[in-house]
């Protein structure tokens, strides 16, 4: 399953977690807390100790994202976020040598879906709206964390010419600091 921020077969998935940066905005200690209960892969290999996160994956075991949702951690002298996920970073650049991390570049489409044919846990789309663009069409659910900061701008969810798809509402959840996380499902084509 593909998760975009996805049961193989696999599937991709959005976090609601993405990244995780403490300092984005004056985050509850109550979400941070309740979203890496839920998803203790999501926290980043430097702010597992500080916040307490101990737990093992518990629903991905990979993650896809782009050069510049990777560049914090390079930032930070790190080479890899996630050194306990299979870490996929689509970029042109070339980046450290890591074990975790999967540079890729091409076909992003076909190296997704060979990803979700191969056995394992669900798989966690961690990127901006351009990658989330490129994949759209292998995204099985999608969780939004609907935030109560109104910001004059942002990151759109999916670009490059995203033309639209239906989205089935799955679940609705208030979590601490008054954010709501909306799960969307994908919804099936009917057939003729």
């Amino acid at each position: 399953m593909i998760s975009s921020t996805t049961s193989r077969p696999r599937s991709t998935a959005s976090s609601p977690v993405r990244g995780a940066e403490v300092d984005d905005f004056a985050l509850d200690p109550g979400l941070l807390a309740e979203l890496f209960a839920r998803y203790p892969e999501t926290c980043p290999a430097h702010l597992r100790e500080p916040l307490g996160v101990t737990g093992e994956p518990r629903r991905f075991d990979t993650v896809v994202m782009g050069a510049r949702t990777h560049q914090p951690a390079l930032d930070a002298g790190l080479t890899s976020a996630y050194p306990h996920l299979d870490q996929h970073v689509v970029t042109h650049r070339e980046l450290p040598d890591d074990p975790s991390v999967t540079r890729v570049e091409g076909d992003v489409v076909a190296h997704v879906a060979a990803l979700r044919s191969a056995p394992g846990r669900d798989i966690w789309l961690c990127g901006g709206g351009d990658l989330a663009g490129q994949l759209v069409d292998l995204v099985d659910e999608l969780q939004l964390k609907v935030n109560p900061v109104l910001l004059g701008e942002g990151v759109p969810l999916a670009r490059l010419g995203y033309a639209g798809r239906a989205w089935r509402l799955a679940d609705v959840e208030r979590l601490p600091g008054d954010v709501v996380l909306l799960t969307y499902r994908r919804r099936e084509e009917s057939t003729p």
